[in-house]
């Protein structure tokens, strides 16, 4: 299975914002998202599913990507927003493939430093905390399927928007 993380576009500032929960894209965050998404569509890649963190600029997002024409299929995730837990989110893609609905291709959308550290964790078992994802910034990996991916997925793809565009 196709696994992306994908990072938020650019963010208001947090001083602008009481609830850090509620911070939007701004309009170059947008616009630059936007870009983004085209250029995977361009690519030829479509999810099967996004999987979204519940704060506004992933939520905005997952909804720009979907609106490119990368998914018809956005769900949020709670363990996306920061300092989720990775283990629940394995848990429900195995729960996933014991009930035979598996992915070919899955999209995270979520926040630094946690997106790093879940690809970290996925291909090396460990995290270190040296995979850094700018915003709107995209990482690919190769899960195997039908078993614990944590340690044994395969990096394919760690890029900035900036070699997108």
């Amino acid at each position: 299975m196709e696994l992306y993380l994908i990072r938020h576009g650019i963010a208001a500032e947090r001083e602008t914002y009481a609830n850090d929960e509620e911070r939007p894209l701004t309009d170059k965050g947008r616009k630059k998202t936007e870009k983004v998404a085209k250029q995977l569509r361009k690519h030829g890649l479509r999810f099967d599913l996004i999987l979204t963190s519940p704060l506004v600029r992933a939520r905005e997002t997952a909804t720009i990507l979907q609106d490119a024409g990368l998914s018809s299929h956005v769900e949020e995730f709670t363990n996306l927003a920061p300092d989720g837990d990775i283990h629940a989110w394995v848990s429900w893609l195995e729960e996933r493939w014991e009930n035979g609905t598996t992915n070919k291709c899955l999209a995270l959308v979520g926040h630094q430093p946690d997106l790093g550290n879940w690809a970290e964790t996925l291909v090396c078992g460990t995290t270190q905390e040296k995979f850094v994802l700018k915003k709107a910034g995209v990482i690919g990996l190769n899960l195997p399927e039908a078993k614990m991916p944590i340690g044994q997925s395969e990096l394919f793809l760690l890029t900035s928007p900036k070699w997108l565009l």
